[in-house]
């Protein structure tokens, strides 16, 4: 006779070996934060397969990966708020965004938006970062993000306080050159100093600029508004070529108008979204540090973020979601939702109506 393999393996038991696999596959299907539904790529975890109270709490429970690898997107979280003036606690932001995406669908049933029939999409983790060195906190975003967007990924953050978005803008600039941007926020953020301090998360933009991150020409800044030190408090944006679209030149009228004007003052080239949950009402969102009334609606800031279909959007954040203030939670769920609206609006979705 002659030997086979299990002949041969003295430990060999068929029925074991069965098991092992039955036990393998069960535990794969009960850890995963996947419902891939036979398709090619990662999706949100259905409720219709597992209840929204479970599974992990990544962003609308996708997979999670350590890095960028393979990925068109990815969606990764900052806990940081030591760049803060007014009230702390947006280092929480993004655990409590990732809890109440999980209300997030796949689909945009709105505009038709299908982003995980249209590439790899995945949640990367949070940055870690020195949370007690604000300098040194931001050298060591960048450095993340120098890798993360090294293959081309599009990052979109959830922060975390407005600092960020200075060494996100390092990084993007060394990749694209200088960005446009889109900038939603009841604040400027293009102060020179705070208490003295050159970073903060009032002067992110002004240091963009300085270091040439931003192209100051394809900049708009919509929903500014409150009360400031003095008049002349935006007069350095505008000077250096920024937009400035104050939140009273808003009320009561659709954005869609607007939109297409920045789809204009953009053109085609690289563009970064970066949305302060705090230009919003804090009606609609009153889980913030440095909430201003008299602000844009939620209703507006969907049309925002869907006018920015088209451009070349290489990268968002979403910031300045501090869940103590709003224990219902409300802050964070819009924040998920913004996201996913950027998601849906990035170069290469596919629209299925």
């Amino acid at each position: 006779m002659i030997p086979t393999a299990h002949h041969t393996c003295r430990n060999y038991n068929p029925q074991r070996t069965a098991m092992k696999r039955i036990v393998r596959t069960a535990l794969r299907r009960s850890l995963s934060t996947s419902s891939r539904h036979g398709g090619k790529y990662n999706e949100p975890l259905s409720g219709n397969d597992m209840p929204r109270s479970g599974g992990i709490a990544s962003m609308m429970r996708l997979p999670v990966q350590t890095d960028s690898q393979g990925l068109k997107a990815c969606f990764v979280g900052i806990p940081m708020d030591i760049g803060t003036s007014n009230r702390s606690g947006t280092r929480l932001g993004p655990r409590q965004i990732r809890t109440e995406s999980a209300l997030v669908r796949r689909t945009n049933i709105a505009t038709g938006a299908s982003p995980f029939d249209s590439f790899q999409v995945a949640d990367v983790g949070d940055v870690n970062f020195n949370l007690y060195n604000l300098p040194k906190a931001c050298e060591d975003i960048r450095d993340y993000y120098r890798k993360l967007i090294s293959n081309g990924c599009i990052p979109l953050t959830m922060g975390g306080d407005h600092t960020i978005s200075y060494p996100i803008l390092q990084a993007m600039k060394e990749r694209y050159g200088p960005l446009g941007m889109v900038h939603i926020d009841a604040h400027s953020d293009t102060s020179d100093t705070m208490l003295g301090e050159k970073i903060a998360h009032g002067t992110p933009f002004r240091r963009a600029v300085e270091e040439g991150c931003l192209d100051p020409h394809r900049v708009i800044q919509i929903g500014l508004r409150g009360s400031t030190y003095s008049v002349e408090d935006y007069d350095w944006a505008r000077n250096q070529g920024f937009r400035v679209v104050m939140a009273e030149e808003c009320w009561h009228k659709s954005l869609a108008p607007l939109m297409s004007e920045v789809r204009d003052m953009m053109g085609d080239r690289p563009v970064y979204i970066s949305f302060d949950i705090d230009g919003l009402d804090p009606a609609f969102a009153p889980g913030t540090g440095t909430p201003e009334i008299g602000g844009l609606t939620s209703i507006q800031g969907l049309e925002i973020v869907r006018g920015c279909r088209g451009l070349n959007v290489v990268g968002g954040d979403l910031v300045e979601v501090s869940p103590s203030y709003d224990l219902n939670g409300t802050t964070a769920l819009t924040g998920a939702n913004l996201l996913f609206e950027m998601l849906c609006v990035l170069p290469g979705v596919k629209y299925l109506r």
